[in-house]
């Protein structure tokens, strides 16, 4: 086991002014951990450029919204935070994560007035999956819980709360010696990993889940661009687990994962091809920094 993640070194960016990494702590009582009003995004930074930065700092704020609080600092101020602890912490590849929450003025469900904090940490992360597993294909449980009905939970926020079924389900796959799990909607329907987006192919074709009920992740929408750019067909539709049997490729994607092969989903297997490469070789084109304009 590596470093504690609060035993690290450096600084975080914390309610305005950056603090040492040790010093970053919110109390016991927070509202966020007990009640989960918290949000949060995961970035990655390619070269000392936080790829599509603005993007998750306008979700971050909608993903506040929706759970009815509002992160005091506008988009292009979150911009420049994350901007500053990278800068800080001097890291060119690294992970970035923004996280907001209800602080600890009231306990109970009710915390209307509690103060909103927001605090950005960043540090150096490789893949998510081992990197030759990224293309030889990692091998998927199906998971036992299932994404809620969205009348029932916040599904198009990044909300923390929603990933208590994802943990629970990562570690039994885990566990059972799998690198992830996909899980299923409420109404039995392929819906996403525990922290990825999910495609398929068949026959030139690339299928994924509608995403209604689970987070429209910005990796998701950055890869149905790229295959969209090369004139490959994008399916987004309703997938049920039987059909499984017919994809020929299947892969991942997400800010950690960013594209990953698939080779096996419990009963269901794959082999990554030619469209699965293409687009982790489309991703990693795409992340690399943009010479500046002249």
């Amino acid at each position: 086991m590596g470093i504690s993640f609060d035993k690290f070194d450096g600084v975080i960016w914390y309610d305005g002014k950056l603090v040492p990494w040790t010093e970053a702590t919110l109390h016991v009582l927070s509202h966020g951990l007990h009640y989960a009003s918290a949000v949060f995004e995961g970035e990655r930074a390619y070269g000392g450029q936080i790829f599509k930065c603005t993007e998750h700092s306008e979700r971050l704020k909608r993903s506040a919204q929706i759970l009815d609080f509002e992160i005091p600092y506008s988009a292009a101020e979150i911009d420049a935070a994350k901007r500053l602890v990278l800068e800080k912490n001097n890291f060119r590849d690294a992970y970035v994560r923004p996280i907001a929450w209800r602080g600890s003025e009231m306990m109970g469900v009710s915390a209307q007035t509690n103060t909103i904090h927001l605090a950005i940490a960043s540090w150096q992360w490789p893949s998510y999956f081992n990197p030759e597993e990224r293309l030889k294909g990692i091998r998927l449980d199906l998971a036992e819980y299932r994404r809620p009905d969205p009348k029932t939970a916040p599904s198009t926020a990044k909300a923390a709360g929603l990933y208590m079924i994802c943990t629970i389900s990562k570690h039994r796959a885990e566990r059972r010696g799998y690198a992830d799990a996909m899980m299923l909607d409420w109404q039995g329907r392929v819906a996403e990993c525990t922290g990825a987006n999910i495609f398929f192919v068949k026959d030139g074709v690339i299928h994924t889940p509608t995403a209604d009920c689970f987070l429209n992740g910005i990796t998701r929408q950055t890869v149905i661009e790229l295959a969209k750019r090369r004139g490959i067909e994008v399916a987004e539709r309703r997938i049920m687990p039987e059909e499984l049997t017919g994809f020929s490729e299947c892969f991942i994607t997400g800010s950690a994962a960013e594209v990953t092969a698939v080779s096996e989903i419990a009963d269901w297997r794959f082999t990554p091809s030619q469209i699965t490469k293409q687009l982790m070789d489309d991703y990693t084109a795409e992340t690399q920094p943009k010479a500046a304009a002249a």
